[in-house]
């Protein structure tokens, strides 16, 4: 591998060409000369999942503050993804959302969404990043340890080719280095090895397990909507999603926590399906031709680091996306975070980039960022029956109302509407507290509710314990 070594002035280093890291060096490249992208995969040409991003391969969400950011970083690429067969449209209207065993009430929120697999959105992402000139990406590199000038400046990184690790490792000089190198970051390590504490760690743990087919998708399936979604709840921790894809296909994941793992065995991902409180996603798979074999993703935990906490860190160094919060991917927030976090960057390097409090203003702007998504996912999991962790009094009051929400929405579109906006990042959770909203929670309540038909297992099939709740 032949690697220039370049000065660090006007140079900036991003590790990790996922969505985040492609993100930073859209706004880097506006504020330093060069941007090198330095990542562990080959980068497929074509719309295809890749190892260095193993949940790439199922379902994912691209939610409405996140569209309309994504936009304001690359304007135009909504429309091009919907040139490759994206599907637009309002998450309220074209989705079938089943939520505590009740079909949520349908409606307009008013907000747009786009139905698009992760491969071509990230495509799409890093061909328009690579266009501009100052910005290039390194393939087949992994990332050994951080450069620094020995007074607490990080200046560069080390990295070894990964197709000859025997090789002499390499440096790359540069006056800032982004850390996007997602759940298994090394940042924290970096840090002790340089004499700086680590950040803390917030784990919340959730042993969720994915499992992915993709089908043939008719138009006219679900009476034409775009998406299904069936919650896990307090009677069971199985869930599942369908979502439209570009090129007529359906990608349905079916979700386990806390150890239950979906089978990947044909017969078994559709018996598994057949166990949710709602049998819409086994009606559509089981009348649909696979494109696919089931295929499977585990995800141990939600991982928040609090970089914004920390007294001192080296100047020079940023860690920004999965790197600083890992959220449980179903609630489909990371990409919409990373957006968020890219515009959070944009304004800190306006500000200087050179600022010695650079790194701290930057955390400390991305904190209240992660803060509300973090404590949306984190009070789905704590209300579930599998979770062990502790629960104080204020979590187990907000998740008491959120069910008396929740069960409210399926009676009455407006509630829907609020919560809509909240889950897809558009308003704050305290909109859902208003006194407009709590009176019509209060009145849908008294109301008597349509519950969706429960599950079905197959003929011959044992009920499933955890089914059963």
């Amino acid at each position: 591998m032949t690697v220039p070594t370049t000065g660090r002035d006007g140079t900036a280093v991003v590790i990790g060409a996922g969505i985040a890291g492609l993100l930073a060096a859209r706004v880097l490249a506006e504020s330093v000369g060069r941007v090198v992208v330095l990542d562990r995969d080959t980068l497929p040409e074509d719309a295809v999942p890749r190892g260095g991003a193993p949940q790439s391969a199922h379902a994912h969400a691209l939610l409405s503050r996140g569209l309309r950011a994504l936009e304001e970083l690359l304007p135009g690429l909504t429309a091009e993804l919907e040139a490759h067969g994206a599907l637009p449209g309002d998450p309220q209207e074209v989705f079938r959302w089943i939520t505590d065993g009740r079909s949520m009430t349908p409606g307009r929120s008013g907000l747009r969404t786009l139905m698009v697999s992760r491969p071509l959105l990230e495509r799409e992402v890093r061909r328009r990043v690579l266009a501009d000139p100052r910005t290039s990406v390194q393939e087949r590199v992994d990332v050994r340890a951080l450069l620094h000038d020995g007074s607490g400046r990080v200046t560069g990184v080390t990295a070894v080719d990964r197709d000859d690790p025997t090789d002499e490792p390499r440096r790359w000089d540069a006056g800032l280095v982004v850390d996007a190198s997602g759940r298994r970051s090394r940042a924290s390590a970096w840090l002790s090895e340089l004499g700086f504490a680590p950040p803390g760690e917030e784990r919340v743990q959730v042993d969720l397990t994915y499992a992915t087919r993709q089908y043939r998708r008719d138009p006219a399936d679900v009476d034409g909507a775009l998406g299904v979604v069936v919650n896990a709840s307090p009677d069971t921790q199985r869930g599942g999603g369908l979502f439209a894809q570009e090129g007529d296909r359906w990608v349905c994941t079916l979700a386990g926590l806390f150890g239950d793992r979906p089978p990947i065995d044909p017969d078994g991902f559709e018996a598994y399906a057949a166990t949710l409180c709602s049998p819409l996603l086994h009606d559509v798979i089981t009348s649909s031709v696979p494109l696919d074999e089931p295929r499977r993703f585990r995800f141990p935990a939600s991982v928040r680091r609090r970089y914004e906490r920390l007294a001192r860190s080296p100047r020079g160094l940023l860690v920004i996306g999965d790197a600083v919060c890992s959220f449980d991917p179903v609630y489909g927030q990371g990409m919409t975070v990373a957006a968020l976090e890219a515009l959070v960057l944009g304004d800190v390097l306006r500000r200087g980039v050179d600022r010695p409090s650079l790194a701290q203003d930057f955390w400390r702007d991305c904190a209240s960022v992660v803060d509300v998504p973090w404590q949306m996912s984190i009070g789905g999991t704590t209300r579930l029956p599998g979770y062990r962790g502790r629960v104080d009094r204020r979590t187990r009051m907000v998740n008491a109302y959120m069910a008396t929400l929740q069960r409210s929405m399926a009676v009455d579109p407006a509630i829907r509407t609020a919560f809509v906006r909240v889950a897809q990042l558009e308003a704050p959770p305290s909109t859902l507290l208003s006194p407009s909203v709590l009176a019509r929670v209060v009145r849908a309540s008294r109301r008597p509710r349509g519950d969706v038909p429960g599950p079905r297992a197959p003929a011959g099939a044992r009920p499933s314990p955890t089914a059963a709740g």
